[in-house]
Parts: structure tokens; sequence; C-alpha cells
């Protein structure tokens, strides 16, 4: 079995040859959960794949929201990219320090925008050093570029959606974050979250997704069978959520690779489902 979907991934190798196309633009979109002591824009500054361009996911985001980095609106999701030198025509290419965490939050923003020749890099930056490929201190000259942003709001749920789901039963929810969080076993990493999980929901923690080793993204064959553990099939209505909205995109990322299209992400997820009284909780 073969991704249905494999423009999603580029490998280190491809990347390694295209370091220098100017259709090509890479994005560091590295981000740290506020439990980590770490500064991904300073790690950057410090070591990044050449001619990468750094993605500050609370920066394009919608700063009237009390929630942490919800989208952004179109027309400032198409400044902030401009300002990267990304336009229409781009191959956008993104990574991230872990392997894959927060670099498919944004490989999903581009796709809610309407830009779908984007790409994550299969195993990100742990593989990258792992192969001892060139890394470099050098920031990255951009010049402004036109990008149009294209809304898909089918492709982004909230707090109402959910709500009326709840009662409806038209979509499936899976879970992203850890089983102990999930199963109200641990505590959330952000003061005055409730623990647990929205009712009726399924939890598939995203890392489940990687190989441990590498990095890299499972066989297709192996993530089908994930999320068929997880109760989900590619004939589902599937939202994904998670603590923020991060790695949720992981598992659309999942599915989008085995083929599944009818898939939306929780933006608000379990910082504004459990931050509220109003909402319930199952554990």
């Amino acid at each position: 079995m073969t991704y249905t979907n494999p423009n999603a991934l580029v490998e280190t190798s491809w990347l390694a040859d295209h370091l220098d196309d100017p259709k090509v633009i890479i994005l560091d979109a590295s981000w740290h959960l506020p439990t980590v002591d770490r500064d991904a824009k300073a790690e950057f500054q410090q070591r990044h794949i050449p001619n990468a361009r750094f993605f500050d996911i609370d920066d394009a985001s919608d700063r009237a929201s009390a929630l942490p980095h919800m989208l952004p609106s179109p027309d400032g999701f198409a400044d902030y990219v401009s300002a990267l030198g990304i336009g229409n025509d781009s191959h956008v290419v993104v990574y991230d320090s872990y392997g894959l965490f927060s670099a498919a939050r944004v490989w999903w923003m581009f796709r809610v925008f309407g830009h779908d020749n984007v790409s994550i890099l299969n195993g990100g930056l742990p593989k990258w050093e792992t192969e001892t490929r060139p890394l470099t201190d050098a920031p990255t000259a951009s010049s402004q570029h036109p990008f149009n942003a294209v809304f898909r709001p089918k492709m982004v749920q909230s707090i109402d959606d959910i709500q009326d789901n709840l009662t409806h039963g038209q979509r499936k929810i899976l879970d992203a974050r850890s089983l102990a969080r999930f199963r109200g076993e641990a505590a959330e990493p952000r003061p005055g979250i409730r623990s647990g999980h929205i009712p009726g929901s399924a939890c598939l923690p995203f890392d489940q997704l990687l190989d441990p080793a590498s990095k890299t993204l499972l066989p297709a064959e192996t993530i089908e069978q994930l999320f068929d553990g997880a109760g989900i099939d590619n004939q589902m209505a599937v939202t994904c959520s998670c603590g923020t909205g991060v790695t949720a995109c992981a598992l659309a990322l999942g599915l989008h690779l085995i083929g599944n299209d009818d898939v939306a992400v929780y933006d608000g997820s379990w910082t504004e489902w459990g931050g509220r009284s109003d909402t319930p909780v199952e554990v």
C-alpha cells in the first residue's frame, strides 16, 4: 500500500537537491510547549537548514483571541507569508526540530488558506542532522511576494461545531494528546484547564504515526491500521483535536496521506473546551 497523497511529504535527499531552487521555500516551523524552557526562534538563529525562513506560529495567529495561536484571517495569513517571500507559485517545505510536531500545523494552515503545494520534510531536522547535511546560522533574505489566500471553512471547526456534533454525531472526534491526558490521569500543561476529553471522542497520540528512531512517517498500511484501531476509517468525517490545535494537524496529515480528505481541525481544541465550565468532560 502506498500513500494516496505522497506529495504531502518530501524526503531529505530531495530537499538537499533543491536547496537553491527559487520556487522551493523552506520554513522552520519549530515551536515548543510552554512547559519546555526552549526558544524556537533563538535556536533557528543558531542553526537551520540553508535558505530556511522562520515561521512563527504565534506571530501568524489571531492576536485578538485569548486562545493560543488561533487561525488568523485570510488577509492576515496572506500578509504574513507574503513577507516571507511566499507566493501562490511557491512549493513550501516545512520542518521542525522534533521531526513532526508543529510543522504539521503550518502545513495545515497553508491548505486551509487554499495553498496545496505544501509538503512536510519527512523526519524533519533530526533526520537532516543525523545524515550530517548542511546547517547554517546565516539569515535568509526574502522580499515581499504576492499571495492570495482562499479560506476553506470545511477544514476548520469551532466550539459551536463540536457542541452541535455532540447532539447529531456527524463527525468522529479524534484526540492527538497522550492517553494519560485524554483519560484525565495527567494534568494539562496550561494552568486552569480541566483534565479529560470531549465526550464520545477517540484517542490516537500523534507520535504513534512516527518511527521512533528516524522520526519519519510510518508506511501507509501501518498508519491505516493505527486509525482503524482508533475506530477511524477512510469513509468517516473526522475532526482532529489536541491541546491547542498543533498536534491535531499531525493526525490530519496522517489521514490525508492515506486518502481521507473529509478532515477538519478543532482550532480551539482542549485549551478552549477544557478551559470552560459549561462544556461536558469525560475521563
